[in-house]
């Protein structure tokens, strides 16, 4: 497998594969970078940390609901205009963030930062747009791969930025990081997807083929289920870390930064094997690593042998797993119908990142003073049992079809 033939900075041509791992690295960063602040600035604005966490939740379903229209947009008037447009969007947004009075304010221009999440999705649709099926899921697991620094490095640098100058470290980081973005995607991203004389509502007529699918869906389902793992995790995680662990910003930012770890290895695996293995094998290998690697977690924990060293380290575990299965279910869903790769890649990333906000909101609201990590552990075993169900599903009707 070979990277189509680019020349960095010439929009002329296909973006480099740096700037699509940098573009999706933006959007990863922004979602996670402040969460070891999330205690501190309920503090600052004197509400609950439930309400804080809203500016998890509300981002995530944000983020889904414009994905939905993200991605039939992109597919009818192309994924250049529409990255720049939401990378503008963002910075008004984190602007807003650095100013906002009031707890109310604030959550309005968090959930507006969702934006930028047009980001991660387009990335996906236009590796899909230069390669075929196998092929993507190899470069689509190497974006990820790089990207996956960006989670890693986010909670590290929002913690020391959080000891050192306060919450807003974190949001003028995603300030400097969305201008530079909006700079390189002008030079280097030219446009990959292909002009089409259809108007948006005949456009939408054609979605039905792409809805009666069944291996669509269950590309959805199976990665959507697995990464709600991940984002209960994010919404439930920091809780726990300071009030069951007792740790302080900077070292739950370490200890978060260690999933981004096992994630970065995961994509590394599914880009160096998904076109010799096939990306419904490395779907089922991804998907029962995450799910092995909770039940052993519940069972320590139940052992009372769950100590903040384990709790976090097999979450790496988690993290390799989902970066072996999410690449693959990604490829699967673009490929069912490749002239809708930008609607495929919308709904799939609007249902994984709204289940996502639901178990965030969710992990929020049980997760209680004294409460310990069973409530987060139980939200994200059900996950990834569905994760797993989903991904035998989508094999055994690739074999009926095949037979």
């Amino acid at each position: 497998m070979s990277f189509p033939q680019t020349r960095f900075l010439d929009r002329t041509t296909p973006p480099h594969i740096a700037t699509l791992i940098l573009l999706a690295g933006t959007s990863a960063m922004a979602m996670n970078v402040f969460l070891p602040s999330l205690p501190s600035m309920a503090v600052h604005f004197d509400v609950d940390y439930a309400v804080m966490q809203l500016s998890v939740s509300g981002y995530l379903a944000a983020s889904a609901m414009l994905q939905v229209i993200i991605g039939p947009l992109s597919d009818r008037f192309g994924r250049r205009a529409l990255i720049l447009w939401s990378i503008a969007l963002f910075i008004a947004a984190t602007i807003g963030t650095l100013l906002a009075p009031t707890a109310e304010s604030f959550l309005v221009c968090r959930i507006a930062q969702a934006v930028i999440a047009t980001g991660m999705v387009l990335s996906r649709a236009i590796a899909r747009d230069m390669v075929d099926e196998a092929d993507a899921a190899s470069i689509i697991g190497y974006v990820t791969m790089g990207m996956s620094v960006a989670p890693m490095l986010g909670p590290v640098l929002g913690g020391a930025l959080e000891e050192l100058v306060g919450w807003q470290g974190s949001f003028v980081l995603m300030l400097v990081m969305g201008l530079a973005m909006l700079a390189l995607v002008w030079a280097d991203l030219g446009e990959t997807a292909t002009a089409r004389s259809t108007s948006l509502a005949q456009q939408f007529r054609q979605y039905p083929e792409l809805f009666a699918s069944p291996r669509f869906w269950g590309y959805v389902v199976t990665s959507g289920t697995g990464a709600g793992v991940f984002f209960a995790y994010l919404g439930g995680a920091p809780f726990v870390g300071i009030d069951h662990f007792g740790l302080s910003p900077t070292l739950l930012g370490a200890y978060f930064g260690t999933t981004a770890v096992g994630y970065g290895f995961g994509n590394f695996l599914s880009g160096r094997y998904s076109v010799r293995l096939g990306i419904n094998r490395m779907m089922i290998t991804g998907s029962a690593m995450s799910f092995g690697a909770l039940v052993l977690l519940a069972l320590l924990t139940l052992a009372g042998l769950s100590t903040v060293t384990v709790f976090f380290g097999l979450f790496v575990v988690v993290g390799i797993g989902n970066g072996v299965m999410l690449p693959n279910t990604t490829a699967g869903m673009l490929s069912v119908r490749p002239h809708l790769a930008g609607t495929a890649s919308g709904i799939g990333q609007a249902f994984m990142i709204g289940l996502g906000a639901v178990l965030s909101a969710v992990a929020g609201a049980v997760l209680v003073p004294g409460a310990g990590p069973w409530p987060l552990l139980i939200i994200m075993l059900c996950s990834a049992t569905a994760s797993v169900l989903s991904a035998l599903y989508v094999i055994a009707r690739a074999r009926r079809v095949a037979a």
